[in-house]
């Protein structure tokens, strides 16, 4: 009982500050939207949310240093070699600076790019540009912030990521509400917010890194190697990389697809997805805990440790989804009422409300395996079982029955759901082979 108290206690340690994290930092983020609300124009939003989803294009793609780094860490920790640790912090953090350089380099035809890809109308696409072309320049902080996060997970601390990114939407929130009304720099302002923001909080993140780093011995004992190879830090980074944008693929389909069946459809997709995004701010926790646990024990190289963190943080995923499928089940209507008050878009989700139910159950086992692999820094499963239920989705969608060339709605969430079970069953099959090596 001890030992079960033991590891529940150190995942809840972990978990709980990832998942507050999770649920402030979209609410304080909010902030920025109703600055942009009374500028006077309704493009103003438009642009905001266009140029913000510009961004996070990059940054959803150079997802790898927060994930690849947390495994590598997690497994230097786990052996006790202080120089491992500091030589996956540094390495990341040279990646970071190299990705942040070329954006910065290119940033003029990556803006026009996504500008031409995502096509908002004009007047949208001017106020997107200038917010791109200043919030840019915080490429390097914003990257640095990631690897570095990345590295206090690896290392059991989750309170160092939360309170640096608690502390960079806080500042930014205050910095735009003072430069757009107090200096009245308008849209400008929010822009310039988020940019200084973003360097106080990799100011805020290296003094974390200096204190850590003080506390370790930098010893390098005979048994420990003291460094990752640059070739298995690329192939971890690689593997990772083009499984972020086989979900980047996935994500946006959802979205276009939607579009294309009608614009009702397409409301009621974006509110549909809030259930999932809800889900995953507490999923995203415990696949954190996982990460950081299991990367541990096998860092230490002690198998028995790592199926105890495997099995408690599975066990805490199926209690999540089952209560997330009893809120779902019961509550779907009044939180679909408080998301919007459009009564169409309201009635259409109403008649998807099992797809919503269902989302938990088929989608609890990719947040743990997930986060049980990258911990093992075994990454290329990650890549293959992404990529097979990618392939699953687009084929399910296309070749499925619909109107046209067009699916139904249930095809598309049928699809989608179909996505996210085969990552979690493909994944824990994987698990299972390797336990029996």
């Amino acid at each position: 009982m001890g030992k079960v108290n033991d590891i529940n206690g150190r995942i809840l340690r972990l978990a709980v500050p990832a998942i507050v994290n999770n649920i402030t930092v979209p609410l304080l983020g909010l902030c920025d939207t109703a600055i942009a609300g009374h500028l006077g124009s309704a493009s103003y939003i438009g642009a905001m949310a266009v140029g913000a989803m510009m961004l996070n294009v990059i940054y959803w793609l150079c997802g790898f240093l927060r994930m690849g780094t947390t495994g590598l860490s997690a497994r230097a920790c786990g052996a006790g070699d202080d120089a491992m640790s500091r030589d996956v912090l540094r390495k990341s953090l040279t990646i970071a600076g190299a990705i942040a350089a070329a954006v910065l380099a290119f940033n003029v035809p990556l803006r026009e790019l996504l500008l031409r890809v995502i096509a908002p109308d004009a007047e949208i696409a001017a106020h997107a540009s200038r917010y791109f072309t200043i919030c840019v320049w915080a490429a390097p902080a914003q990257l640095g912030v990631m690897a570095v996060s990345g590295w206090f997970i690896g290392l059991q601390n989750t309170v160092v990521p939360m309170t640096v990114a608690i502390g960079i939407n806080v500042v930014n929130v205050l910095l735009s509400l003072a430069l757009v009304f107090g200096f009245g720099l308008g849209f400008e302002g929010i822009a310039t917010g988020t940019l200084c923001a973003n360097w106080a909080g990799l100011a805020a993140a290296l003094l974390y890194v200096r204190a850590r780093l003080r506390r370790m011995s930098g010893g390098n004992g005979a048994a420990r190697q003291g460094r990752v190879r640059w070739g298995r830090f690329f192939s971890i980074n690689t593997d990772l990389f083009f499984r972020s944008a086989c979900i980047m693929g996935v994500t946006l389909a959802m979205t276009s697809i939607g579009a294309r069946i009608g614009e009702t459809t397409l409301a009621a997709n974006a509110v549909m997805m809030q259930f999932f995004l809800f889900f995953s701010y507490f999923m995203d926790g415990f696949a954190f805990s996982a990460e950081a646990l299991v990367g541990n024990a096998a860092g230490r190289g002690d198998m028995p440790a790592q199926r105890q963190a495997v099995g408690a943080v599975s066990l805490w995923g199926a209690a999540m989804a089952a209560a997330f499928a009893l809120i779902y089940v019961t509550a779907a209507g009044p939180i679909t009422g408080f998301i919007t008050d459009d009564a169409t878009v309201r009635a259409a989700v109403a008649g998807m409300r099992w797809w919503i139910t269902a989302l938990p159950p088929v989608t609890v086992a990719a947040f743990i395996f997930d986060g049980v692999f990258i911990g093992l820094a075994r990454t290329r499963p990650l890549l293959v079982t992404t990529l097979v239920a990618a392939l699953a989705f687009f084929a399910t969608v296309t070749l499925g029955p619909g109107y046209g060339n067009v699916p139904t709605n249930g095809l598309l969430w049928l699809g989608f759901e179909l996505y996210l079970l085969l990552r979690g069953v493909l994944l824990g099959v994987s698990y299972l082979k390797i336990q029996r090596k």
